[in-house]
């Protein structure tokens, strides 16, 4: 059933589990994604990169909330990382129940426009998520290097907050974008600090690879929802690249095995977060 990014992720964190974000590319993607969520009965968000959308194009946005709608859990559909006004209005017009807006590179006062206007611009019924700092790291060709990221400060987040009315705020903890040699330390006084002085959900993207006792504090300081996208990605990549090492391998053995590898991963990160057995 096609649901709001608003109501599951208030309702973790009242309940003190995260909901998962999978970012997703293709329609084999987005099934993989439902049916490990279904079958841990858990409410899931998919995610679409404005980048995933250059490649597939609208369409793949119908598929998701086509496929969210018939599934058997809850399933929000989400557009993540929009900086363009154009991009999120098209989105919306698709069918998405949440958007992104992505301001992080803008200074605070141009990130804080830009975000109250998409909050007014959608009304109640999307739930807006912005970002304030800026993760480092690599997203779908978008480069962030470690001397350009900043820290979420808390005392800027409550301002933020007040004064762009989103429903969830990405923070800056440390976390990173795409794969690391070693796990990314966060800072859990930040966090716990963050969690103190705003009052909606806080989100953490740049999660895989984060340990998973690193998850569970996260969660315990007030994290409701997590991004995942790297490890789905590997997992999907590592299939196609075993299947076809076979000469005689068709596409759709590909295809299938990519499906269950990518399924594995996101069913381990639905209980990973608490969410299984939540929908």
């Amino acid at each position: 059933m096609l649901s709001s990014l608003g109501a599951m992720i208030g309702r973790a964190r009242g309940e003190g589990w995260a909901v998962a974000a999978v970012n997703v590319y293709t329609i084999d993607g987005i099934v993989a994604s439902i049916d490990a969520a279904e079958a841990v009965a858990a409410p899931l968000i998919v995610a679409v990169h404005p980048g995933a959308l250059g490649e597939a194009g609208p369409p793949l946005l119908a598929a998701a909330v086509r496929a969210a709608r018939s599934a058997a859990v809850p399933v929000g559909v989400h557009l993540d990382h929009a900086s363009s006004r154009s991009t999120i209005e098209a989105a919306v017009a698709e069918g998405v129940t949440s958007v992104m807006a992505d301001g992080s590179a803008l200074d605070f006062d141009a990130n804080v426009a830009f975000s109250a206007a998409v909050v007014a611009n959608l009304g109640p019924t999307i739930a807006v998520e912005a970002e304030l700092g800026r993760i480092s790291g690599i997203e779908d060709g978008e480069v962030v290097r470690p001397d350009d990221a900043r820290l979420t400060e808390p005392a800027g987040a409550a301002r933020f907050v007040a004064a762009t009315g989103v429903a969830a705020l990405a923070v800056c903890v440390g976390n990173v974008h795409g794969p690391t040699p070693t796990p990314p330390a966060l800072d859990f006084d930040r966090l716990a600090a963050l969690a103190r002085a705003v009052e909606v959900p806080l989100v953490l993207h740049g999660a895989s690879g984060l340990p998973d006792a690193t998850v569970r504090r996260a969660i315990a300081a007030g994290v409701a929802k997590f991004n995942v996208n790297t490890e789905v990605r590997a997992a999907g990549l590592q299939a196609w690249r075993e299947v076809l090492a076979d000469p005689a391998a068709d596409l759709v053995d590909a295809l299938r095995a990519a499906r269950i590898a990518q399924r594995a991963v996101v069913r381990a990160k639905l209980a990973l977060f608490g969410a299984a057995g939540r929908a």
